[in-house]
Parts: C-alpha cells; sequence; structure tokens
C-alpha cells in the first residue's frame, strides 16, 4: 500500500471560469462541461456531483475524487427584529469572520468580508480593534455568496436568488486582499457565475490607491470610499492609512476609475461621529472637494461598539448636514441602520480573530500588507 498522501481536492468555487475549462480538461473531459458545472453550481445552487444529473457518470465519479464545492462552515445565524441576518463563519480551528443579509424590498444586500479582521486600523471600526490574522481565499469569498443563498432560498423562480447585491463592506480591506478578491468580482459578474449586474457589486475601500488604479485595468464594479472627513487633518486621525495616501491622491485615483470604466458616480461613505465631522463647516468643506464630480455621500450614523470613545450625531445634526450638501449641490443621501441589535450594523463586525497582529498606521513610514 502506497504511503503517498492523498491528493487535495481542488475547490471549484475558487475556479474562474478558464481556470475551470483548464481542470476539466485535466479530468480528461471538454470544456463545455465546465460551463454545466457553472450553470450547477451558480444557477440552481448545487453542491452535489452526484445530483448533476446531465453530467456523465464517469465525470461526475472524477470529480468527486479531485474536486469538491466548499463554502465556509456556519458556526452560529443571528437574526435581527428587522429582518437582518448574521453570520458567524468558520475560517479555521480558532479564527471565524462575519457576513450580513440585509433584506428590502425591492433587493437583497449581501455584505461580505474579504479578511479575517483587518489591519487599517480606522478609529471608529469594530473590526480594526480585533487586529489582522489573513486574507480570505476566493473560494471563501465566493463561498459567503454561495452559502446565503442556499441558507436563504429562493423566491422559486428559475435562476432568482435571494441575494441580489453584494457588498464587500464586511471586515478586512478589499484591495489589501487584491489576488484574491478580483477573480471573486468577475465570477459574481460573469453571466455563467452570479451573473449580477456590475451597478450591484460593489466594492469599498478605505483608500489604498496603488490598488484603485489597478483594479480599474482589472474589473467594472462599483466603487465606494469611505471618506469620514473633509481634510487630512481629520482624516489622519479617523483613517489612519490617510498619511500614506492623502485625500487629494485618493480623489485623483477614483476620477480615475471612474474615466476608465465609463461609470456613473463614486459613492464616498462618511460615518456620522457627534462633534467631531458633523458640524456644517465639515459639510460646505465637502462641497468643495466633491462638487462638480460624478460623487455622492452616503452618510451613516454611527454605530457603536464597546470601549469606543466616539458617539453617533444627533438625528437632527445628520439632517443639518444632509440638507447643507443637497442645498450646495452635492448628492446626499442617510443610510438607514439595520442589524444593530445583533451588532451587525456597519462598522460592528468583530468575527473571532485571534493570533493577530495589529498594525497601526499612526507613523507614516509603516505601510500595510498588500497582497498583489
Amino acid at each position: 500500500m502506497s504511503d503517498a498522501p492523498a491528493t487535495e481536492r481542488v475547490n471549484l468555487l475558487g475556479l474562474e471560469r478558464p481556470a475551470l475549462e483548464a481542470f476539466v480538461r485535466e479530468l480528461g473531459s471538454e470544456p463545455f462541461r465546465a460551463r454545466q458545472l457553472w450553470s450547477w453550481m451558480y444557477k440552481r445552487i448545487e453542491g452535489r456531483f452526484e445530483a448533476m444529473t446531465d453530467l456523465a457518470k464517469v465525470f461526475r465519479a472524477r470529480l468527486a475524487e479531485r474536486a469538491e464545492i466548499r463554502v465556509p462552515e456556519v458556526v452560529t445565524m443571528q437574526a435581527s427584529a428587522d429582518g437582518t441576518r448574521k453570520w458567524l463563519l468558520r475560517a479555521d480551528a480558532k479564527q471565524a469572520f462575519e457576513m450580513v443579509f440585509i433584506p428590502e424590498p425591492d433587493r437583497g444586500t449581501l455584505c461580505i468580508s474579504s479578511q479575517v479582521g483587518c489591519a487599517l486600523d480606522c478609529a471608529f471600526c469594530s473590526t480594526a480593534q480585533q487586529g489582522f490574522n489573513r486574507n480570505l481565499t476566493t473560494a471563501e469569498i465566493v463561498g459567503q455568496v454561495w452559502l446565503a443563498n442556499r441558507e436563504l432560498g429562493t423566491s422559486g423562480k428559475p435562476g432568482e436568488r435571494a441575494v441580489t447585491n453584494v457588498v464587500l463592506m464586511g471586515m478586512g480591506e478589499p484591495l489589501a486582499n487584491f489576488r484574491n478578491v478580483v477573480p471573486a468580482l468577475r465570477i459574481f459578474t460573469d453571466d455563467l457565475g452570479f451573473d449580477l449586474s456590475r451597478r450591484r457589486v460593489t466594492l469599498s475601500t478605505s483608500g489604498l490607491v496603488p490598488q484603485i488604479y489597478k483594479l480599474a485595468q482589472e474589473v467594472n464594479v462599483a466603487l465606494a470610499v469611505s471618506l469620514h472627513a473633509p481634510d487630512d487633518e481629520l482624516r489622519n486621525e479617523l483613517v489612519p492609512i490617510n498619511r500614506v495616501h492623502p485625500i487629494r491622491e485618493l480623489l485623483e485615483a477614483c476620477w480615475h476609475y471612474l474615466d476608465e470604466q465609463n461609470g456613473r458616480s463614486i459613492t464616498f461613505e462618511y460615518v456620522m461621529l457627534d462633534g467631531v465631522n458633523d458640524t456644517l463647516a465639515h459639510a460646505r468643506a465637502l462641497v468643495k472637494l466633491l462638487k462638480g464630480h460624478p460623487a455622492k455621500l452616503n452618510l451613516i450614523p454611527f454605530n457603536p461598539f464597546p470601549g469606543t470613545k466616539y458617539r453617533r450625531s444627533s438625528p437632527e445634526a445628520i439632517q443639518r448636514f444632509r440638507d447643507e450638501l443637497i442645498g450646495r449641490g452635492v448628492i446626499a443621501t442617510v443610510r438607514r441602520t439595520r442589524g444593530d441589535d445583533i451588532d451587525a450594523a456597519c462598522g460592528q463586525l468583530a468575527g473571532r480573530v485571534i493570533n493577530r497582529t495589529t498594525v497601526r498606521l499612526g507613523n507614516k513610514n509603516l505601510g500595510v500588507t498588500v497582497q498583489p
């Protein structure tokens, strides 16, 4: 009997279409089998090879030996009073990360993670206080959407899924995990994959400028940018990566992205912090930055977490801020807080990050590790 270790099975959720076609050829089958596989995986959300009845029996047996469709394991699921759901998903024996589903009358938005923890140390974010452990793989990123569709079910109509919109706004900085995030984005928007419109897939970044330029050459999705301040001095405090890539450089990268991708606008996220960034003077400074550009501001009421020094701006202050922006010609909306009773609201995702490296970006000489 051979002592050689068994060949590790390939998780098909991590493969883009060309890679899946190559794998199918390696198994001795024609490339069209890859399209059939994708249909079962992404249109029917089927993970059992034996159930893929239009595939040859011999091919199914080879798949069972060499491949698998494996999604992250659910540790816990919590349901909010407003219908929001949050899953804690296992990354390994000790680490875990979170994803959140937000149902609306006209859409179902899934907020997914790209890393276990985060290294960018934004002052108002619970995830940042957990430190950073590792990047998620492409299969783990894609697996979140696959799992949510399976868990939530469908309306019963062919091809109609519970998840209509995907936002990479969960744990982690997506552009710091570029190598694994971009293939996932392609699978989300591939017409044989999840077939989501590029306007229904949104990547949110804290402002890794070189990666925004690189993203513009790779994939076309909606871009959201965590701005949170109208000037470098305040943004250095709230979003420390600003010490490396200040606002002017960040905005130039954003306008370049739109030019390259023929996009409509950039969404700038702006968390409303009482007495910190919520005055009318701050609003007017934002107008000077953004007026005349294809930009819209999404004002986010701060969601508290244990140990934070920040407080949420009052509803009256948020309304005044919004009215000032709109009155001066800048599009602005207020995000409705969802899932805060289960700590599923924006900025509250914490997961379970152990054996972490806590990175502080306050020192300008300290960068952040970016996977190319």
